[in-house]
Formats: structure tokens, C-alpha cells, sequence
């Protein structure tokens, strides 16, 4: 079969594929063979009727479109190596002859893989922002250790302070009208969260178990309910139980009861080293990406549709999965959130094109400078994996499959480039 490429516009090429009529005939009788079980003659057991016969009564074209189905993977795959195309999609046909006795002509269309204009990649001007970790952050740890082990004490004779879970009944009214959804009995509320109307929670502290109060407040002007923004309002609380969290002190024995520290002390350091550690990874993400979007800047490239497309139904796949780890699925979601699948694939499209052109400009700048990952380049990528599954290096080889080992590959590859790029950057 004898194929040509012609360049398109929009990253687009079309296959022209031209099948001499002996081949076209094979094609005819295989697809002969494989539908006449499906075809009833009169006078021949079902799959017996001739070739001939069945293209007597049913027209010569019978065939042509299976011949065609059994042509065209084989001739389209060796046309891809033949031209060395990289595709992206999936090819649309179009027939323009195909006739018995005749040679079968068709072409293809399809999107294949951007080329590039590389522009400056190396030396790069790219801002480089680090964080130091404060004492501050090292507390912040603490304490959310603390509240880990923390518990909840029932108050009896203390008043309520900020911070505390109260139970309460509310009745609010406005002059001196009770308003619809403004009853309400048992309730708990965390004084301090904020979540009732401005003023509500500040009023209570102070209040004991079993008092009542009024309480005068004011309804947003934004409020959600109309009838009610803006308006002042009275809420009649009585006060049924006061709970206050007892956080542990920070001495040696809190630390062996939360960590595998003795002291304070060693479990600080522990912390600040952690924190130092993912500061740093952080950093160096930062600077890496900030060098990929000064690259992908000055390279000229233009990325065809389904490329942006198939990473958006990958990010679409990866979010539906943490709504699944939520308890929550796709569908609940979306009725929640009033969003549909289309405005969720918008929001994804920016950065779905980001990552395409990054994918395309750093693998342009590693076929510029020769790069390709070693053996040990890759076994660090797959070490790293190791790492995070608790397992060595070789009982994750065992059980990878090739398209594993590619994934690999093409980490370690990216992970050379993005090293050329950051180590010969200019940092601002």
C-alpha cells in the first residue's frame, strides 16, 4: 500500500493511502467471510450462499465498508511508522474510491503532536521566592497536636468564653414578630466560629447554664433571605450546657504520648525539620515551574485540541476520584454545587492548556540537547515511588508493566530537563 503525508493547518496532517486492486480484493473476501454467516439466501444453508450471490442481491458495495474496517488498522499503523507521525487523536476517514477491480483510495485526518520554536531556555531571569519557618509554625504544629488529644469538659458554674461549644434554644423575632426560620431548639454552636449573625455568639459570652438573654442584633444588608437583610432583630436565647475543650500542656510526657520524642526539645527540632524539608521541596517546585512558564513564554507553539482535551478528562478523572474518597460522587456534586460537567470542564481548561504546552516545549528542549534518562536516572524515579509505598526498589520492578516503565522514563527525562533549566537560571 502506497501512502503520502500532506501538512495542514491546526498541527494536522492528512494520510493519502492507495491499495492496488489486489489487495482491495482481499479485503472484499475477508469481509466476505467474515458477514456471510449473517446473510439468508433462499436455496443455501445460512453461510453457504456464494460471494457472487449475495453481491447479485444485495448490490457490489456490500462488502466495501468491512473490507475497509479490515485494511485500515494495519496500513494506518505502518503509514504512522513509515512517516514517523506522533498522533493524538484518533484518525477521520474519508473514501475516495472504492470500487471492485479498482485500486481502493482513502485518506485520514489527524491531529498530530505541535511542533516548536524554542526560544530563550537557558539563563533565564525567574524569581525565586523562600520561606523561612518561623518558631511560629513550629506552635502551630503543637497546638494542632494538642487539639488532637484534647477533650471536651462539662462547665457547670464558669460563664461562657470564646472558644466555647454551647447548647442553646433561640427564638428570634422581629418587632416583635417571630420571623420563619428562626426557632430553633438544642442547638450547638462554637462561640467564636462566626457562624451565626454578627454579634449573636459575642452577646453569649458571659452567660451561665440555664440563664436567658436577649440578644439585638442586625441582618447583613447582603443577606440571603430579602425579607430579612438589613433589619434588626431580637433573639431570645436560654442557655441549656456549656462544654470547653482541656488542651494537654506541652511537656515531656504530652510529647511521648503524640511522637517517639522524649523532650520537647527533640520534638520541636523534629518539627522544624519536617517543616524545613517541605519548604524547601515547595521552593524548588515554585522555581521549577516559574522556569517551565518562562520557557513555554518565549517558545512558539501552537497545541491542538485534543491534547487540552485529554488532560482535561484526566483532571475531571482525578477529581471525580476524591469526591469518591469523600463519600460524595460526580453527580451528587454537581446537583450541590449547581455546576454541570460542562462548566467543570471550563475551569479546567486553562491550566489543562498549561500542562500541554509545558509537556510539548520541555520535550522539545530535551530532544534539542540530546537528553535521554540512563538506567540510574530511571531507578531513581521508580526509588522515589518506592519510598512513598514503603517497598525497595526491586519489588517495585516486579510489578511494573510497560507502560509503567515509559512512565518512568519520561519522569526521569523532564526531571534532566527541569535541572538544566533551574541550575542554568539567572535567580531575581
Amino acid at each position: 500500500m502506497v501512502t503520502s503525508v500532506e501538512k495542514l493547518p491546526g498541527n494536522k496532517v492528512k494520510i493519502r493511502f492507495e491499495a492496488d486492486a489486489e489487495v482491495f480484493e482481499q479485503g472484499l473476501q475477508k469481509a466476505y467471510l467474515k458477514l456471510r454467516g449473517r446473510v439468508q439466501i433462499h436455496g443455501f444453508r445460512k453461510g453457504k450462499a456464494p460471494r457472487r450471490m449475495i453481491e447479485n442481491m444485495y448490490g457490489e458495495a456490500f462488502f466495501y465498508d468491512e473490507a475497509l474496517e479490515s485494511l485500515f488498522p494495519d496500513a494506518y499503523e505502518a503509514a504512522v511508522k513509515e512517516h514517523n507521525l506522533q498522533v493524538v487523536d484518533r484518525p477521520s476517514v474519508d473514501v475516495e474510491q472504492m470500487e471492485g477491480g479498482k485500486p481502493l483510495i482513502f485518506t485520514a485526518e489527524v491531529f498530530v503532536y505541535p511542533e516548536v520554536q524554542l526560544g530563550e531556555y537557558k539563563g533565564l531571569k525567574v524569581a525565586k521566592e523562600e520561606r523561612p519557618v518561623t518558631d511560629e509554625d513550629v506552635d502551630q504544629q503543637v497546638q494542632a497536636a494538642r487539639e488532637k488529644v484534647s477533650r471536651m469538659l462539662d462547665i457547670e458554674e464558669d460563664p461562657v468564653e470564646q472558644g466555647d461549644v454551647v447548647t442553646l434554644d433561640y427564638a428570634g423575632s422581629i418587632d416583635g414578630v417571630a420571623f420563619e426560620g428562626g426557632t430553633a431548639e438544642g442547638q450547638q454552636l462554637t462561640i467564636g466560629s462566626d457562624r451565626f449573625i454578627p454579634g449573636f455568639e459575642e452577646q453569649m459570652v458571659g452567660m451561665s447554664v440555664g440563664g436567658e438573654r436577649d440578644l439585638n442584633v442586625a441582618f447583613p444588608a447582603d443577606y440571603q433571605a430579602e425579607e430579612l437583610a438589613g433589619k434588626d432583630a431580637v433573639f431570645h436565647v436560654k442557655l441549656h450546657a456549656i462544654q470547653r475543650k482541656e488542651l494537654p500542656d506541652v511537656d515531656d510526657d504530652f510529647v511521648r504520648d503524640v511522637s517517639e520524642f522524649d523532650t520537647v526539645d527533640a520534638y520541636k527540632a523534629d518539627i522544624r525539620a519536617t517543616l524545613e524539608a517541605d519548604a524547601a521541596a515547595q521552593t524548588k517546585m515554585a522555581f521549577e515551574n516559574a522556569c517551565v512558564e518562562a520557557a513555554v513564554e518565549n517558545a512558539t507553539l501552537d497545541v491542538p485540541e485534543p491534547m487540552v482535551e485529554r488532560r482535561i478528562d484526566s483532571m475531571v478523572r482525578d477529581f471525580e476520584m476524591r469526591l469518591m474518597y469523600q463519600g460524595m460522587n460526580m453527580e451528587a456534586f454537581l446537583q450541590y454545587s449547581g455546576q454541570t460537567v460542562e462548566t467543570l470542564r471550563e475551569r479546567y481548561q486553562e491550566q489543562a492548556l498549561a500542562n500541554a504546552k509545558a509537556e510539548v516545549v520541555l520535550d522539545a528542549i530535551a530532544k534539542a540537547e540530546g537528553i535521554e534518562p540512563t538506567e540510574e536516572d530511571i531507578d531513581a524515579e521508580i526509588q522515589r515511588y518506592a519510598d512513598t509505598r514503603k517497598q525497595s526498589l526491586e519489588e517495585i520492578k516486579k510489578t511494573l508493566r510497560e507502560s509503567d516503565n515509559e512512565y518512568f522514563a519520561d519522569a526521569a527525562k523532564v526531571a534532566k530537563v527541569l535541572k538544566l533549566l533551574t541550575e542554568s537560571a539567572k535567580v531575581k
